[in-house]
């Protein structure tokens, strides 16, 4: 048989991954309501009125311990996954994973490094 026919499943669950989003999209909003009142243009905040100013500014800080927590989460889930099949790789692919979590590994310094000189 032919390739085409071994990624025929593959393609067909990539065409249905990629139009999912776009179509849950345009289906949203064409079933929404379309007429905009007061109480639906206010400030929600936990079932009661807003108090004070909606916008606030967050520091840094926040959005560095969100990086390291991803970064931090996508080397523990490579590692188990790549753990299990790590005697089976290529030399080529250990040599792939290593330069992958060596980026991660400079993403996590940057961010720390980042959060240092902001803290201030």
């Amino acid at each position: 048989m032919s390739l085409i026919v071994y990624y025929m499943p593959l393609a067909i669950v990539s065409v249905i991954a990629l139009g999912f989003a776009p179509l849950a999209w345009w289906v949203s909003r064409l079933i929404r309501p379309s007429k905009p009142t007061q109480w639906m243009e206010t400030t929600y905040e936990c079932g009661s009125e807003p108090i004070g100013e909606a916008h606030v500014q967050f520091r840094f800080q926040y959005y560095a311990f969100a990086l390291i927590f991803v970064v931090f989460d996508l080397v523990a889930t490579f590692l188990m996954i790549w753990a299990i099949a790590f005697a089976g790789l290529s030399q080529t692919a250990q040599l792939m994973m290593l330069v992958f979590f060596a980026i991660l590994i400079l993403g996590v310094a940057y961010a720390l490094k980042k959060e240092e000189t902001v803290w201030i």
